[in-house]
């Protein structure tokens, strides 16, 4: 089975890799040449454009930053020659995924959309959580390639949408469990807390979370804050999710708060930011920090 990828940035480039390793031939195109040039090393052959891409390859797999951007590539593939299926491994949401499924089905191209969650690290490692949903047979002919990129493989059924809800509530979760914990954190510094013996004692105790376990140990202990998931990124998939549930009346109050403060920090310049870095606004509120640059 030979498949195309376009999209080969911060997560792409690792799925591209991964596929390449596993001895799968890949089409790829992005608009960064660097990225492409990257790809075409490990083995990949380039494509000039969407359509081109979608005229070597059957089955398309996407990985795109933004809802927008993954309408527009999807109405440019539709006009390749021999794309049969795509995949949307993006964070897209129900509603566009709809427009795409609409768009899709009068040209006979069968559809699953099939977000990730766990970050670059994940990607890198091929341990993602991989939420797909769409036409069953198709799953079923690309789950050697979602195993190849991804740990826990879920299919949710034949409405493309579910996968999308699903990855849309997870990123909420975790944006709100995020910045309860860089908050309490903060706290418990002033308070006169050792930072690591506080984390120590919240991921074997009732309040840890992918946040305390994983991201705030990472970034911020040392004082690094990586860029793994910007800030602007996980507003805009927490914003997504608190409309979609909006739209079918189903109320999110404690959520709203987190994507309020999330949209308070794009205005104090942290858009681009790893979105741990939410911690430093914390941190200068009150005069502490949490962690230290190791000497």
């Amino acid at each position: 089975m030979k498949v195309g990828l376009i999209g080969v940035g911060n997560i792409g480039q690792h799925f591209a890799a991964r596929i390449l390793a596993a001895g799968q031939k890949l089409v790829v195109f992005d608009l960064n040449q660097d990225a492409l040039k990257r790809c075409e090393e490990q083995g990949a052959e380039i494509a000039s454009s969407v359509v081109d891409l979608a005229s070597k390859v059957e089955k398309v797999f996407l990985c795109l930053p933004m809802p927008a951007a993954v309408k527009t590539v999807a109405s440019q593939a539709i006009e390749g020659k021999s794309i049969r299926s795509l995949i949307d491994l993006s964070t897209t949401g129900p509603s566009v995924t709809k427009d795409v499924a609409d768009m899709l089905a009068p040209k006979h191209i069968t559809f699953v959309s099939a977000p990730v969650s766990g970050g670059i690290v994940a990607a890198k490692n091929g341990t993602l959580a991989v939420m797909a949903a769409g036409d069953q047979a198709t799953y079923q002919a690309i789950e050697p390639i979602l195993q190849m990129i991804g740990k826990n493989i879920f299919y949710l059924g034949e409405d493309p949408t579910k996968g999308q809800t699903m990855k849309i509530i997870n990123n909420t979760l975790y944006a709100t469990s995020m910045l309860a914990s860089c908050e309490a954190l903060v706290y418990g510094v002033k308070a006169g807390l050792d930072p690591q013996i506080m984390l120590d004692v919240v991921n074997v105790s009732s309040g840890r979370s992918f946040a305390t376990m994983e991201r705030i140990p990472a970034a911020a202990l040392d004082r690094s804050f990586p860029v793994r998931f910007t800030t602007e990124l996980l507003h805009k998939d927490i914003k997504m999710c608190l409309d979609e549930a909006e739209k079918i009346g189903a109320p999110m109050m404690v959520n709203q708060a987190a994507r309020q403060f999330l949209a308070f920090l794009l205005t104090q310049g942290y858009g681009n930011k790893d979105n741990v870095a939410a911690m430093q606004q914390f941190e200068q509120w009150a005069g502490v920090e949490f962690g230290k640059k190791p000497e």
